[in-house]
């Protein structure tokens, strides 16, 4: 079984839609395996981010992601990484399939409701990030 991390992102929780977006996953064979409801620390976004330092969007990136309340979650299931990358649709919610997330829930490119890792690797960074070992167990 592969992990993957996602983050509900503060529009998608300030419009009230952690449990229809959970659905969405539980419905698609991911188990949620860790979840919590956290604010981001400027200095955390910066960090979570920073591969995205040098793009003209960083720093509204950051601003958007501590704006609000976030859920960080952990998913597990067969091939995670690319089953939540399906699910969440492109990243711009206009290009996004039918009945993905994005589709379904973004209000644009940045404000897409959802964060995904993008590899096992990744998933890996990004879990351990937010989350301890105990709260994995």
């Amino acid at each position: 079984m592969q992990k993957t991390f996602s983050i509900i992102k503060p529009d998608a929780v300030k419009r009230n839609l952690i449990g229809h977006i959970n659905q969405i996953i539980e419905s698609s064979d991911l188990k949620i395996l860790a979840s919590k409801k956290m604010y981001l620390t400027k200095k955390q976004a910066e960090i979570f981010y920073e591969v995205h330092n040098e793009r003209p969007f960083f720093n509204s990136l950051v601003e958007y992601m501590t704006s609000g309340p976030v859920q960080v979650q952990v998913l597990e299931g067969d091939d995670a990484v690319a089953k939540y990358r399906k699910i969440m649709g492109a990243t711009n919610p206009e290009e996004a399939d039918n009945g993905t997330i994005r589709k379904l829930y973004a209000e644009s490119i940045e404000a897409n409701s959802v964060h995904g890792s993008d590899s096992e690797e990744n998933a890996k960074i990004e879990i351990s990030f937010f989350f301890s070992g105990s709260e994995l167990a």
